[in-house]
């Protein structure tokens, strides 16, 4: 107890800077899919990748048979959605920011098997996974 109250300074520091090392462990992200779980979903089929990234960026390239809909037109839009509901939704976006986003308002809409790709498309890209421009 002397060593704390006598470093309690270098103390401090230590658990701050270890609460932040776990901050990223233990901030609710939603579920995360890799780029290899998400092929072997769509190979399985009853799956539906939506691109909330903007039309530019849509048009760039995109996963094959993804929907388009942006994240600030999500809300607004959620009624095209929900024939979709029984099936497993994967949201795509650049980086993975929007995506969580994306899937917290399918969430609250009610649709239960939600996904984000982990990485975005460049993680897609990455694995020299198939796109369509």
């Amino acid at each position: 107890m002397k060593f704390i109250l006598d470093h309690i300074f270098v103390v401090a520091i230590a658990v701050l800077s270890g609460a932040a090392l776990l901050w990223p462990a233990i901030q609710p992200r939603g579920r995360r899919a890799s780029a290899l779980q998400v092929t072997q979903m769509i190979n399985r089929g009853k799956t539906m990748v939506l691109d909330v990234r903007s039309a530019e960026e849509f048009a760039a390239g995109h996963l094959r048979d993804a929907k388009s809909i942006p994240l600030a037109d999500l809300s607004a839009r959620i009624g095209e959605l929900d024939k979709f509901k029984a099936k497993t939704i994967v949201v795509v976006c650049q980086s993975g920011a929007r995506a969580d986003k994306a899937a917290k308002v399918l969430g609250a809409a009610g649709f239960t098997d939600v996904f984000s790709l982990d990485g975005g498309q460049p993680a897609w890209t990455a694995a020299s996974l198939p796109i369509t421009k």
